[in-house]
């Protein structure tokens, strides 16, 4: 009885013994099973990135369309990469493209003032005119070629009536304003005078010189006058609004300059009469 019950039990332990055995290979059989499974499906993943993914196909389109130095109409794209985006060190990157083009192919041109509100140094303020040869491409001609000779400079801002317009264009020496005295022909009104265009000024059709006005208000009751927009400020119009306006309209209407003895006296009457004009320091393309 005894040699039975120890022969059953060493049967037993035996089957718990292969048991056990199989348990495990089963077990590791199927976590390499997985193991591998995970190592297919990232190889496959991987394989999928290298030969091109969404991600890769976006930056290839946006690098097809905004390559870093592509001309554009005349001027370039420029990109710039941006690090620490919110504060955060790298991956926080993106980003822009700024295009160097002008709009309208025109021109910047920086005006310096001086005597803003009436003052002398060192008040003085700065604004931006761009020009617009698709608005009036004979005007931005003028204009232009009058920074370029830096007529501009020591010009007074002889007419300023707030909310309507700020005038100049006379030079400081009658014998160099002589020398601009040929008339335009007109340029077709384009766009409207509007608060911040600049519009040469006009006795009629065909008289266009060298005085400049910049529109402080919304004017489109010049359009129809034919007053042809050549530019528009760009920044510092708070700079333009601040151009002394305390003598008014000018004589004969008010008490302010004359005109023809601004072209025959030049600044030396201006300053004499109307000492507080605000007037361009210089001028200068940016």
């Amino acid at each position: 009885m005894v040699a039975t019950t120890t022969t059953t039990t060493r049967r037993f332990l035996l089957f718990n013994s292969l048991l056990l055995l199989l348990l495990l290979l089963l077990t590791t059989t199927t976590t390499t099973f997985a193991r591998r499974l995970h190592e297919s499906k990232a190889e496959a993943e991987a394989e999928e990135i290298v030969e091109g993914s969404e991600l890769d196909q976006d930056v290839e389109t946006a690098d097809e369309q905004q390559p870093s130095s592509q001309e554009e109409g005349g001027g370039k794209l420029i990109r710039f990469d941006v690090g620490m985006l919110d504060g955060e060190d790298l991956p926080t990157t993106g980003s822009f493209v700024v295009s160097s083009q002008e709009e309208g192919g025109g021109k910047l041109i920086r005006f310096d003032v001086g005597m803003l509100d009436g003052e002398d140094l060192p008040t003085t303020g700065s604004f931006v005119v761009r020009t617009r040869p698709d608005w009036a491409p004979i005007g931005v001609e003028r204009f232009e070629e009058l920074a370029t000779v830096n007529f501009w400079e020591g010009c007074r801002i002889f007419r300023v009536l707030p909310n309507f317009v700020s005038q100049f264009g006379i030079n400081g020496d009658p014998s160099v304003q002589s020398r601009w005295m040929k008339n335009l022909e007109d340029d077709e009104v384009k766009t409207s005078n509007v608060r911040g265009t600049v519009t040469f000024a006009t006795a009629g059709p065909g008289t266009r010189t060298t005085q400049i006005f910049i529109n402080t208000a919304d004017n489109e009751f010049l359009d129809g006058m034919g007053f042809s927009p050549i530019g528009e400020v760009v920044s510092g119009m708070d700079i333009v609004d601040r151009f002394y306006s305390g003598y008014g309209e000018g004589a004969p209407s008010g008490n302010g300059p004359a005109q023809y003895k601004i072209q025959s006296e030049g600044n030396s009457y201006l300053e004499k009469d109307f000492p507080l004009l605000s007037y361009f320091l210089t001028s200068s393309f940016v």
